[in-house]
């Protein structure tokens, strides 16, 4: 059974990526290991409604940049998000006598005993299994509602280095947390996506706009 911890602002054990964005969170709950929240780590977002090209890329990169010893952050929704936290996980398993795998930590929009959406429970209790980090910033019991989900990705950004984009249409919740990466001064990449496909809209336009295109592990900065 895993202990549920309750790290304060204040806490020296509180992730100093986060602590310093704006509106930080007073408090946080985490199940699993919290001493990887200051850690090294990447976010891996995108759509819900991702293609096979994005669920292919989400998984690659959540297993190859695990495998570099860089946490994946994430938030355990279906798509992108449940793709990139399989491949991490799949990375711990087949690396598992390897020292520095990264983990896979997923931020929710509900307490950490609220499992959403409720068919990504196997994949919740691997993440604890492999030494990753369920966390939130709502109290235990707090059911997802749909305004937390934008509240939670300044979360997802807050921890990480940088941000990667990996399919996103035009307007989405994934615009959102560009926008608080933007704002907090992370780097953004994107996936170079089909012209002719809605999920790619918005990552080829992030590219224009001056995104940094990945196209693979080794195209990232500073890691």
């Amino acid at each position: 059974m895993y202990k549920i911890k309750k790290i304060k602002l204040e806490d020296v054990s509180y992730p100093e990526n986060l602590r310093h964005i704006y509106h930080a969170p007073k408090v946080l709950y985490v199940l699993g290991n919290d001493k990887i929240l200051k850690e090294k780590s990447i976010a891996i977002i995108g759509c819900r409604e991702c293609s096979q090209y994005g669920k292919q890329l989400s998984y690659q990169f959540g297993y190859e940049l695990a495998e570099k010893g860089i946490h994946i952050v994430s938030g355990l929704a279906k798509g992108v998000d449940t793709y990139s936290h399989i491949g991490t996980v799949a990375c711990n398993r087949k690396r598992s006598k390897m020292n520095n795998v990264g983990k896979a930590i997923a931020v929710l929009g509900s307490g950490v005993d609220t499992i959403y959406p409720p068919e990504n429970r196997k994949l919740y209790e691997e993440i604890l299994s492999i030494g990753g980090a369920i966390i939130s910033e709502y109290p235990l019991g707090t059911k997802p509602e749909k305004y937390h989900f934008p509240e939670r990705n300044r979360i997802i950004s807050g921890l990480s280095e940088g941000i990667l984009v990996v399919e996103a249409k035009k307007r989405s919740g994934t615009m959102i947390t560009v926008e608080y990466a933007l704002e907090q001064g992370k780097d953004v990449y994107a996936i170079p996506g089909d012209i002719l496909k809605e999920t790619s809209v918005g990552t080829n336009e992030l590219i224009k706009q001056g995104a940094i295109p990945i196209t693979s592990v080794d195209d990232f900065l500073n890691l």
